[in-house]
């Protein structure tokens, strides 16, 4: 049974009074749905301590990576006492990544250790019992493995001759583990070719025996000097591992005169293992090389001057130059010049996006996350035919691309559900083997045959019963799909959100920025008996441009076109009503502005004849409407319609394809509105008027039913996100709060890009099942031929080519195409 951890986080709560807090409200909400969490609560702050997250919860479901993304999310902090560090090592296997996390769990002061197929660290721990130079010495030291930074593209002061801090590596040539694996592979194909020459004279040549002995030995050193290095390294350890059953097996061949046997195991299994390392290799080059993408150096503009500056150096407020064709070095948005950029390395959009300037530079300033995509540049992009001029708004190590980067890697530590099984059944299945193999020793007790063959046969079986290739196939299936899906514009984070979306059979939508473009736009204006149109928009526009919301942005816009140069009265004191509309005071006087529902309700006057008239009428013809109210005086009514995306009938036709039985909006709007957007994208289902909570239950419901995903902003939407199987966030690569909060994230605002997400996971789960069923049934075949005479040259050979079987399978991965109509 695994562990549960109870955890109490000093919290770092920025302009937050208290725990009773909106910031502190919704971290508890976007944790307590999460799976694998028993409980989670916060303690007030006293004199003597910060407010602490008292958090009960299974590392295996929910790591503290996670933790500390969605407490940023929320705008909190996870307190600086528990660290968390990823780095790079030369790992060179499944098994001997599991060593290296067993050892460093086993270490004081670490609360979790993953390490990935693929040779990434994640370690998380308490700064008061050890510290990250104690961590890198262990694995140093103990496991003589050399850790290096994980580090996001932009930090390309590791990639250069100059700036290296003390042990931090150069990037200018390949990592030490290319070396290790060709090597391996050189000493492997001199084991065979000694192994054949041996074996030739052996039986053409009538030479001394100790001429083809002499070459059984040189393929004994060849083919067992690596397998030798890992054994002793896991023996040290206290594991025991397949190297150490192929060194006994080997010895044992030797000793009972079977050199070429022995040879021919040595061979195959450093052979297999060599071609291992280097299909592995494949997948991780993969998720490598997106942190190639992004330039070293930028053209920043200083008073009439360009001067080339390495990107870690680009501060927030640079102007940067582009030239035609080059890709850009920094997150920002346009100042001059209008071209087509390619963002399909960041987001996975096949089309060209056209970037212009922004119209309002100061308010580009003041809100960079706000600045429309028409404006908007990623770092990895590439410009097209025109120069253009963009201010950086995020440090190189904080771009969208360096954040992609860093948590693939970190995916990458993320179990998925089949892994765990598989961990689990290895743990019964590998004693249950060793008893047998013991067993096999005495055979001789009960059937008349030497002890000779009663321990050829346990070797055998010993080695047939390794679950190596078990080991590797959920792991190299997860990392090719990860690798895949980053590749095309999404971000997986771990085969857990990876394995549950390609098994989900409903999805929940939110309408706005969803369903819908998110820009909606002023229809009509209805202003109340007695009151002039340039009133209420004036009031109106005055209020919501202190709001965020997409559709405060649509007034405030839409309004001020209206309005002309008329001037708008001072709005101050802003507050919002979760999910119903804001207040504020304008002239002394509280203004209301908000769903009809805000009203008539808590203690707020109802709604005047005229205005839920207007209402009614406005919400047939399908608007969203808004109400403005001065005081006690209602001043008019504002109706508001959002597009409905082109691409999300032809998505959610696809989805239907790929299985999705079920697919339903969930919106806070009213429900004639919610029907008619439904009608407009093709969904059978709507459900309305819900509030933020309201949302949380109906996520609650699906999944009592089956495994459900919500797709959303990741923002408005986190707490439900957080409640569904799968969360999913579109937009993500301009919103951190996105790429916080969802289990996999659309880094393009297109929900095309979602039946690519799903049919990829789709693919990575068949291929997971194939490859444990191929894994158990190739045990399952050869355990008990073994015992009834198959050889352990025979035997290894299938061992070994299952691990590689379920390898290569996963690398097809890499080269997925979406049938269905896939953008990359």
């Amino acid at each position: 049974m695994t562990e549960k951890l109870r955890l109490d986080i000093p919290l770092l709560l920025p302009d937050v009074p208290d725990v009773a807090d909106a910031c502190v409200a919704r971290l508890l909400s976007d944790i307590r749905g999460r799976e694998g969490v028993d409980d989670v609560h916060v303690v007030a702050m006293s004199d003597e301590a910060a407010a602490q997250l008292c958090i009960h919860f299974d590392p295996d479901l929910l790591s503290m990576a996670r933790i500390r993304e969605l407490a940023a999310a929320a705008g909190a902090d996870i307190s600086q006492r528990y660290g968390h560090a990823v780095w790079r090592i030369d790992s060179r296997y499944e098994r001997q990544a599991r060593t290296i996390g067993a050892r460093l769990r086993a270490a004081p002061g670490v609360l979790e250790a993953e390490v990935g197929a693929g040779g990434t660290v994640r370690v998380e721990y308490d700064r008061t019992i050890i510290g990250e130079p104690a961590l890198r010495e262990e694995l140093d030291r103990a496991l003589g493995v050399r850790a290096r930074p994980a580090a996001p593209p932009a930090e390309s002061v590791e990639r250069r001759d100059h700036g290296h801090g003390s042990g931090q590596p150069k990037h200018g040539a390949e990592p030490a583990h290319a070396h290790g694996g060709g090597a391996e592979l050189i000493f492997a194909l001199v084991c065979g070719a000694l192994l054949i020459v041996g074996f030739a004279i052996e039986k053409l040549l009538a030479l001394p025996s100790w001429v083809p002995l002499a070459f059984y030995l040189g393929a004994y050193v060849f083919g067992g000097v690596f397998t030798l290095r890992e054994a002793i390294e896991n023996l040290r350890l206290k594991r025991f591992e397949i190297d150490t059953l192929m060194l006994v097996a080997a010895a044992g061949a030797a000793a009972l005169g079977a050199w070429a046997e022995g040879a021919l195991l040595l061979f195959l299994f450093s052979l297999g293992h060599a071609l291992e390392h280097y299909a592995m290799g494949r997948a991780r080059h993969a998720i490598e090389a997106l942190a190639e993408i992004a330039p070293r150096t930028a053209l920043v503009r200083k008073g009439g001057e360009l001067v080339e500056t390495p990107v870690e150096e680009l501060a927030v407020g640079d102007v940067v130059v582009v030239k035609p064709d080059a890709r850009l070095p920094a997150d920002g948005f346009v100042l001059k010049g209008v071209s087509s950029i390619n963002q399909a390395p960041v987001t996975g959009e096949s089309i060209p996006a056209d970037k212009r300037p922004v119209d309002d530079e100061a308010e580009a300033r003041r809100t960079p996350d706000a600045v429309d995509a028409a404006h908007r540049v990623f770092a990895g992009s590439i410009n097209g035919s025109g120069a253009i001029e963009i201010e950086v708004t995020r440090r190189s190590t904080d771009s969208a691309l360096a954040k992609v980067v860093r948590m693939v890697s970190e995916a990458e530590t993320q179990k998925s559900p089949t892994q765990r099984f598989t961990e689990k059944f290895e743990r019964i299945f590998v004693p249950s083997v060793l008893a047998l193999a013991t067993l096999l020793l005495f055979a001789g007790v009960v059937v008349d045959e030497p002890f000779r063959d009663s321990f050829y046969r346990a070797m055998a079986v010993l080695v047939a019963a390794s679950p190596c290739a078990l080991a590797i196939a959920t792991p190299s299936a997860v990392l090719s799909g990860v690798a895949r899906a980053a590749r095309g514009g999404v971000l997986v984070k771990g085969g857990g959100p990876l394995e549950n979306l390609g098994s989900l059979s409903a999805i929940a939508f939110d309408k706005t920025g969803t369903l819908t473009e998110g820009r909606p736009r002023i229809t009509d204006v209805v202003p109340a008996p007695g009151v002039t149109e340039t009133a209420l928009l004036s009031i109106a526009v005055a209020v919501e441009s202190l709001s965020d919301h997409p559709l405060a942005r649509a007034i405030a816009r839409d309004g001020r076109e209206r309005l002309g140069e008329t001037a708008l009265p001072l709005a101050s004191d802003l507050d919002s009503l979760t999910g119903r509309g804001v207040s504020a005071q304008v002239d002394g006087q509280t203004i209301l502005i908000g769903k009809a529902e805000l009203f008539g309700s808590e203690g707020v006057a109802p709604l005047s004849r005229p205005m839920q008239e207007a209402i009614a009428a406005l919400r047939d013809n399908g608007r969203t409407t808004m109400v403005v109210r001065q005081g006690d005086r209602d001043l008019g009514a504002i109706g508001l319609m959002d597009t409905p995306r082109e691409a999300a009938r032809i998505a959610l036709a696809q989805l239907r394809k790929l299985g999705i039985r079920r697919m339903i909006m969930i919106s806070g709007d009213h429900q004639k509105v919610a029907d008619a957007v439904a009608r407009e994208v093709g969904l059978d289902e709507a459900w309305g008027d819900l509030m933020p909570e309201d949302k949380v239950e109906a996520i609650h419901r699906l999944r009592a039913e089956a495994k459900v995903a919500m797709v959303g902003d990741g923002v408005n939407d986190a707490p439900a996100m957080a409640n569904a199987t799968v969360g999913i966030a579109m937009g993500a690569a301009g919103s951190d709060v996105a790429l916080e909060t969802a289990d996999v994230a659309l880094m393009a605002d297109d929900l095309a890009h979602l039946p690519f997400a799903v049919g990829l996971s789709r693919r990575t789960r068949a291929i997971i099942l194939q490859n444990v069923f191929v894994s158990l049934g190739v045990v399952a075949f050869l355990v008990p031929a073994t015992i009834f005479g198959l050889g352990i040259g025979p035997a290894v050979a299938m061992h070994e080519g299952s691990t590689l079987l379920v390898v290569f399978n996963a690398l097809r991965l890499l080269a997925y195409r979406d049938r269905t109509g896939e953008q990359s």
